[in-house]
């Protein structure tokens, strides 16, 4: 997880929070710092936390090797007797994973290493940075979270994997960097796609305070809004969905018109979120209202996503 709690008492962390002079580790206050290393176990970790790079690092580090543990177990059948696509080997060479199938290959090509996968992508995105590319062309070259041969996003237990990946391989970088702001959405997504659903909410709703505090723009922030109510809805939160999805109908309405598609998209959205709360008199007024008039999209409503 990206550390949002106390690694003493799981309290909610400040933004500017008391931390190990030694491995970044984080606590509500002085208290549970001294505590932590007393009674703990911090003051037999701090070390190793250090060498692994502090401990968001660390952590995100631990939460990769888990990952790709999973990914492959979960592969494991559809992988017997395959080789990797990139290296051409069963067992990576230098990890010893096994293989990996979380894309819509259907040939032997879809079959690789995850560490493959990942080595891949960071030499794309350096690739990018090299040559200065302007964000289209970067974010075409950005291949975490689809596979260079299908084009086919990856899924489950592979993308989670990938998530992980690419959170611990840009986390150090500052916060306003491109690629670090891209892998906090790559590792929401991903564990939502392994199931992780509380994990995810917690990333997005990180995600959210970031790009605030950055001044992201106005699309980006309802994007991001969007990811957050689609959180709730999976985990029943369903009131919490709603107040942000009525945001993100009134921003679009602002932003594009009430005759744009990403406006109905977010309406329809909204009227789900409303039946789903039995608020039925509600979700049929505005989906009367955000009818498309005729000549624009179809003439019929967007169905919810």
């Amino acid at each position: 997880m990206i550390i949002t709690q106390c690694a003493c008492c799981a309290a909610p962390l400040p933004r500017l929070a008391k931390q190990c002079s030694r491995c970044k580790t984080r606590y509500c206050g002085p208290a549970c710092q001294k505590q932590h290393w007393d009674e703990g176990g911090h003051d037999e970790l701090c070390k190793n936390i250090k060498k692994g790079g502090g401990a968001e690092q660390y952590d995100a580090d631990a939460n990769y090797r888990e990952a790709v543990t999973v990914a492959v177990e979960k592969c494991v059948d559809d992988t017997k007797d395959q080789t990797c696509y990139i290296c051409m080997e069963a067992v990576h060479w230098k990890t010893n994973e096994g293989l990996v199938r979380g894309c819509a290959c259907h040939t032997t090509e879809g079959f690789v290493h995850v560490s493959c996968l990942v080595e891949q992508a960071k030499i794309l995105r350096e690739e990018a940075e090299y040559n200065n590319l302007d964000t289209k062309a970067k974010t075409a070259e950005w291949w975490w979270y689809s596979c260079s041969l299908c084009e086919q996003h990856y899924h489950g237990v592979v993308k989670c994997a990938l998530g992980w990946a690419c959170w611990k391989t840009y986390l150090s970088r500052p916060e306003a960097d491109w690629s670090r702001r891209k892998a906090i959405t790559e590792l929401g997504s991903g564990l939502s796609a392994a199931q992780h659903h509380e994990d995810a909410l917690s990333v997005k709703l990180v995600e959210f305070s970031m790009e605030r505090r950055l001044g992201a723009s106005e699309n980006n922030i309802l994007a991001v809004q969007g990811n957050i109510a689609n959180s709730y809805d999976t985990l029943g939160r369903f009131k919490e969905a709603l107040s942000r999805r009525r945001k993100i109908c009134s921003g679009w309405s602002r932003l594009a018109g009430e005759d744009n598609e990403r406006y109905l998209r977010a309406a329809d959205n909204l009227a789900l979120s409303l039946i789903r709360l039995q608020r039925i008199g509600e979700a049929k007024s505005l989906l009367r209202k955000a009818t498309p008039v005729e000549g624009v999209f179809s003439g019929k409503v967007m169905m919810p996503r």
